[in-house]
């Protein structure tokens, strides 16, 4: 993973913050031209950073994903990281970790209304 920086986190910054957005409006939030952030875009969709949502086809409207938000708060690292990629995947999976063990900690407070009240029809 070979992300331009201040760039790249300056789009994965403004998607966090603002939501789902389009190049035009992520050029000007982070002051950087409208071709350079068409450029970086389609890049950080193949990272996995970032994810074209549409609502059309040819539209670019695009968000930031689990991973994106999870390089935005390690991006203190990227520069002294060998695999940013892989401190990214490690930082998932404890995180899903952590959140799974949260689940249980609550006892299925997580169950649908729907599966309860099935459950209690049996």
């Amino acid at each position: 993973m070979k992300l331009r920086q201040p760039t790249d986190f300056l789009i994965l910054e403004a998607l966090h913050a603002y939501g789902r957005n389009v190049a035009p409006n992520l050029a000007q939030i982070t002051g950087k031209s409208r071709k350079n952030v068409n450029n970086r875009l389609p890049v950080l969709d193949d990272y996995g950073l970032v994810r074209k949502i549409g609502p059309a086809e040819r539209s670019g409207l695009y968000e930031v994903t689990d991973s994106g938000r999870v390089a935005l708060r390690c991006r203190d690292e990227y520069d002294t990281t060998p695999d940013f990629e892989a401190l990214i995947e490690r930082r998932l999976e404890t995180q899903s970790g952590a959140q799974a063990g949260e689940a249980l900690v609550r006892g299925g407070d997580d169950v649908d209304d729907a599966d309860a009240a099935d459950e209690n029809s049996e």
